[in-house]
């Protein structure tokens, strides 16, 4: 599957990066606890990218991941990372994380992120503010 046959919407980039061995398992792919990581990085650059201050009183807390492998990708690997969003609810979102080869735009991944945001102070859901869905609508795909 090639980047254009994802989803179509206004997908962001939100991260990449070249696979060095210490993100290898020893059979010289990539690891699950990497993609992991990728994904959560990303979800942090498609809700700043939205206009969520991650200033210690809001945030987020991801309820599930459901990653998706499709492709290999070994030691020397170059990938990017498009974000997007599926549904905007009222305090909740439903994001996908695409990963691509940096080689030949292949999919190598994805992941189906639902979340909320959060007060960190009070440890409960609010609404999101209407600058985030303006923003977050902007990047909304099929």
């Amino acid at each position: 599957m090639l980047q254009s046959d994802c989803p179509k919407g206004n997908l962001i980039e939100t991260g990449g990066n070249l696979v060095d061995l210490s993100m290898c398992d020893q059979m010289g792919h990539m690891t699950v606890r990497e993609y992991a990581t990728v994904f959560d990085e990303a979800s942090y650059e498609l809700v700043k990218a939205c206009g969520l201050e991650l200033d210690g009183e809001t945030g987020f807390v991801d309820l599930e991941m459901n990653m998706k492998f499709i492709n290999e990708i070994r030691e020397g690997g170059v990938f990017y990372v498009k974000s997007g969003f599926v549904k905007l609810g009222t305090s909740s979102f439903t994001a996908m994380h695409y990963m691509f080869s940096s080689l030949d735009d292949s999919l190598i991944a994805s992941c189906e992120e639902k979340a909320v945001i959060f007060d960190l102070n009070k440890r409960k859901s609010e609404p999101m503010s209407d600058e985030f869905k303006k923003l977050a609508s902007g990047f909304l795909v099929d």
